[in-house]
């Protein structure tokens, strides 16, 4: 069974991945690997290769009773390991959580307006309790990775939901740049994104972890197309001639794997945190996975051990925790990328497995209220449920 694997965590929460080409083939790997049961709310995690649509109306008729979020992606993560192509499933069960969503349409025009006030409605929901409340909560975002607008939608939603952590991915489409989709409750859309908040008893941390450190070599901003995300020069010389001179590598030899392994990243606050170039373009410019301004000041960077930083984050929030159950993450492409270039993703593979690892590759990362690149952010749950199941 192609790519076909699932996953039980002691929370109730169930995974299932499939990649699969034959629509039906795949919904009955899908539903075989969650098994029986109903489920409060499904979210799907697919690549572009599948017809969106499609896709979600046959998930749609397999699970009638249950909304289904999710988005497209640069793959997936799934109980069996990585996947370049394929469809994940992640089913939360009836108890022990509580899930209130909703989605943000036309978010290139009026995301923040329509950002906060979703946030809101959906705070508020708690605030009221619906039914039963089930304890602390998380807010998760999934936002249209081409659509340029990731920073003031997560600004916005993090300060409407206030002290409610958020963390979530940016939808891709295989690195083709031509379009990715949410989904919502039997709708695909782009220029949309789709928020949860999501109360549960079980324990949970937010997380993000970086491997990555400046080098004393400085690139400046020095004309940009800021609404587009391009920079059309470095040092007042043409970007991606600029850039490859930095890395010491011809234009030619630009790629996504030199970008993955000589990533730019800004200083906020003491902090360093990546602004990923994204590609090279035909008059020498480059585009970025994140907002970028004239006058801003680039490190270059050297990734240091991905393996090891990603273990020992890990490591210290089982530690926190009593072990980790299970972690939805979000995990840039660029990291995939560097890992198959360090020839490391068959470890990155096993160890994503040894700590329950699923999710989906992203075009950037959130974590509160920034807008990440090159970043594994997620949600780690406790082995200590208190519960059996």
């Amino acid at each position: 069974m192609a790519g076909a694997s699932s996953a039980r965590s002691a929370s109730g929460v169930r995974c299932a991945s499939s990649a699969s080409g034959n629509l039906a083939e795949l919904i009955a790997q899908l539903t075989s690997g969650l098994g029986d049961g109903a489920f409060q709310h499904i979210i799907v995690y697919f690549s572009p290769d599948y017809d969106a649509e499609a896709l979600v109306a046959a998930l749609t008729a397999a699970f009638p009773d249950t909304p289904i979020s999710g988005c497209s992606t640069s793959g997936a993560i799934t109980p069996g390991g990585m996947l370049d192509e394929g469809v994940l499933l992640i089913a939360f069960p009836q108890t022990g959580f509580t899930i209130h969503s909703g989605v943000i349409e036309n978010v290139s025009e009026f995301g923040v307006e329509r950002a906060t006030e979703l946030a809101r409605r959906l705070k508020n929901r708690l605030a009221m309790g619906d039914g039963e409340r089930r304890g602390p909560a998380f807010a998760m975002i999934l936002v249209d990775g081409t659509s340029h607008t990731e920073e003031s939608i997560v600004a916005a939603v993090h300060w409407a939901i206030e002290h409610v952590p958020l963390v979530g991915g940016s939808a891709g489409d295989g690195l083709t740049f031509q379009g990715a989709v949410v989904v919502h409750e039997g709708r695909v859309m782009a220029d949309a994104a789709v928020l949860l908040v999501i109360e549960t008893e079980i324990p949970f941390r937010v997380f993000k972890t970086q491997n990555f450190e400046p080098t004393p070599i400085k690139l400046v901003v020095t004309a940009a197309d800021t609404e587009r995300r391009v920079v059309k020069e470095l040092n007042a010389e043409p970007a991606a001639r600029e850039y490859a001179a930095a890395i010491g590598l011809l234009p030619d030899d630009l790629g996504p794997f030199s970008f993955a392994s000589y990533p730019l990243v800004v200083k906020v606050g003491g902090n360093y945190y990546c602004r990923s170039i994204r590609n090279m373009n035909e008059d020498g410019s480059l585009s970025f996975f994140c907002a970028i301004d004239e006058g801003l000041v680039f490190t270059v960077a050297r990734p240091q051990d991905m393996l090891r930083a990603t273990q020992e984050a890990l490591d210290e929030i089982g530690q926190e925790m009593g072990g980790i159950d299970l972690v939805i993450g979000f995990d840039c492409v660029l990291r995939r990328l560097d890992a198959e270039n360090r020839q490391i993703r068959h470890q990155m593979d096993e160890m994503y497995r040894r700590y329950g690892v699923v999710g989906f590759h992203s075009y950037g990362e959130q974590f509160n209220a920034m807008h990440l690149n090159q970043t594994l952010t997620g949600i780690a749950f406790g082995k200590d449920t208190g519960r059996a199941r």
